[in-house]
């Protein structure tokens, strides 16, 4: 089973127009286009029912005390976590493929309550929902695609990783705004096949996304 994630290489450097949040000289990040890249997969195993898609951060500090601070900055020894970008479950095996800017187009405050998407998958929450939680501008609940956007002062890249599962379930079984880590779990014993394209981010101009 092969991935391919159209103008994403592997372990190279996102370009920003498929980021939530773009460097700025002045106010260190601003929003960026946010468009989903396009998406597509071969050489499916027999017998798969559906394919599940994800994208998770797997570099997100564990702990909130430098991020985002003036002079200070999110130190590589810290211990990371994950955050999930994109959760769609459901999407038929058949599909040619996902474009680029099909599920997401800019970004969206208090986040996308219905995300355009292949017929017949759905689509889960992000990590912007826990993230904006007490922003009255911008708490809600997200679901879809929302790219990229580290903390502007990290010491590290970020790695982004793409990953295709082809199941045996007809229907995942989970239901309302369901998250990245629940699907994952329920998985466990359903997976045939995966594949996984990792791009790279950073929004820290001393730290290039290498």
């Amino acid at each position: 089973m092969k991935l391919i994630v159209e103008g994403i290489d592997n372990d190279a450097e996102i370009p920003e127009k498929f980021a939530f949040g773009v460097q700025d000289p002045d106010a260190h990040v601003r929003l960026g286009e946010n468009l989903n890249p396009a998406i597509r997969w071969e050489g499916l195993p027999e017998g798969t029912r559906t394919v599940v898609l994800i994208c998770v951060d797997t570099d997100v500090p564990t702990r909130p005390d430098d991020v985002n601070q003036e002079g200070r900055s999110v130190p590589a020894s810290l211990p990371r976590g994950r955050f999930y970008h994109w959760v769609m479950v459901d999407v038929p095996p058949d599909l040619e493929g996902i474009a680029e800017g099909e599920c997401s187009r800019g970004v969206t405050a208090r986040g996308k309550s219905s995300p355009a998407g292949p017929e017949g998958a759905r689509q889960g929450r992000n990590d912007y929902t826990a993230w904006f939680e007490g922003d009255e501008n911008m708490a809600g609940i997200y679901l879809g695609y929302d790219g990229p956007c580290p903390p502007w002062n990290d010491s590290i890249p970020h790695h982004y990783r793409f990953v295709a599962y082809a199941t045996d379930l007809e229907r995942c079984p989970v239901e309302g705004a369901f998250g990245g880590e629940e699907v994952e779990k329920l998985l466990v014993g359903h997976v045939l096949a995966s594949a996984e394209v990792t791009g790279l981010y950073s929004l820290n101009p001393d730290v290039p996304a290498t």
